[in-house]
């Protein structure tokens, strides 16, 4: 009995709840839901600089980056930028619009990033990079659902992933899953570097990011 409940308590949710803190439109703020959004958008920022520090293959997207950086010149950083400049272009057809939660994600989580790689030391033990890494994912997983069901507007890619859940009523995490899968090897053929870090979080983010909405939704019996 014990088993199942805790079973029951972790089981991936197959949409994005409707939460007590969430805004009616994306530039609701008050001071809980702005502190909440920021919580969230840390615990990813710190999540993802494990998952750079484990040093056994970084997340999908980090590998397009660079694999854009080898191709056209550009530094990680503004090959990101641009990346998330064309990932907010694929919005239009899936009627998303960016909100104050946007603008936050791409602000709050390159800080947090910036932050954990020099708080975490980097590791040279494939065994703790990989540990660093689950721990990473399980971090992103639960930094994404808290700013998503904020609704104050979804950062470039977690927005695409809830607009074409939307429009095709695919489950969250499965949509998730493939977008990551996709830019993977879109990422390793540019010459981006892949580890078992990236396929850890290409094969895991997505049901990570469904638990904890899942989480979410039944501590706030939604």
């Amino acid at each position: 009995m014990l088993f199942e409940n805790w079973a029951a308590f972790f089981k991936p949710h197959k949409t994005v709840p409707i939460t007590p803190w969430r805004a009616d439109h994306r530039w609701q703020l008050s001071f809980s839901r702005v502190c909440i959004l920021t919580f969230g958008l840390a615990i990813f920022g710190l999540g993802d600089s494990l998952l750079v520090q484990g040093d056994v293959g970084n997340a999908p997207w980090t590998v397009f980056s660079q694999g854009l950086t080898f191709k056209m010149g550009l530094s990680i950083g503004w090959a990101t930028f641009f990346i998330s400049i064309f990932v907010l272009l694929i919005w239009i057809p899936l009627g998303e619009k960016p909100g104050f939660g946007t603008l936050s994600n791409i602000v709050l989580i390159a800080t947090f990033i910036e932050i954990g790689t020099n708080i975490f030391p980097k590791q040279s033990s494939v065994l703790v990079g990989i540990v660093y890494s689950l721990v990473g994912i399980a971090m992103v997983g639960l930094g994404s659902a808290l700013y998503i069901t904020c609704g104050l507007g979804p950062g470039p890619r977690d927005g695409a992933m809830t607009g074409i859940h939307y429009k095709t009523g695919v489950r969250v995490g499965r949509v998730r899953m493939g977008i990551e899968l996709v830019v993977l090897t879109i990422g390793w053929l540019m010459g981006g570097r892949v580890g078992i870090g990236t396929a850890l979080f290409a094969l895991l983010i997505g049901q990570s990011v469904a638990i904890f909405l899942g989480i979410v939704a039944r501590l706030t019996n939604r």
